[in-house]
């Protein structure tokens, strides 16, 4: 059953002229730890994929916020919600602390699609509650080596 949907388009110029104003504080107060990782890299070998990087999780964690309908007050919070990339490089995102415990609690799963073009970013988060019984309990399962799936799902690398 959908629980929410959540959208936001975002204008990347923004994002980088937060970015020049505030520096590397900008993206460490958007982005969680692995996020950073990446961003950093990305950064240093072709700032504007940084940049456009940057845009998207931006742009993610607005359309998960509206998805869940809390907006960006807790437990939502920008370094609580990660949007990581499995190898494949679909994106999926990761929570970690009250989000996690929150999001785990209403027996949510999530659905996240991101992409950029020149100025904008844009995403789309689709979150349903889970009302099987059994595929509540198959989600606490083992995952396969090298899974990156959303909180309280398996490979869960919180």
């Amino acid at each position: 059953m959908i629980f929410g949907i959540g959208t936001d388009v975002c204008d990347i110029r923004r994002i980088s002229a937060t970015l020049e104003r505030q520096g590397e504080r900008f993206a460490r107060k958007v982005l969680g730890e692995a996020e950073f990782a990446v961003w950093q890299a990305r950064s240093a070998r072709w700032p504007k994929r940084g940049l456009r990087y940057l845009a998207t999780r931006f742009s993610a964690k607005e359309a998960f916020s509206k998805a869940i309908g809390l907006g960006m007050r807790m437990p939502m919070s920008w370094r609580l919600c990660e949007i990581v990339n499995q190898k494949s490089g679909k994106p999926v995102i990761v929570l970690h602390g009250e989000l996690k415990t929150w999001f785990e609690s209403q027996g949510l799963t999530a659905h996240v699609t991101v992409t950029d073009e020149t100025d904008y970013a844009a995403s789309f988060v689709v979150v349903e509650r889970i009302t099987d019984p059994h595929a509540r309990h198959a989600l606490s399962s083992q995952p396969p080596e090298g899974a990156h799936f959303v909180s309280g799902r398996p490979g869960d690398k919180t």
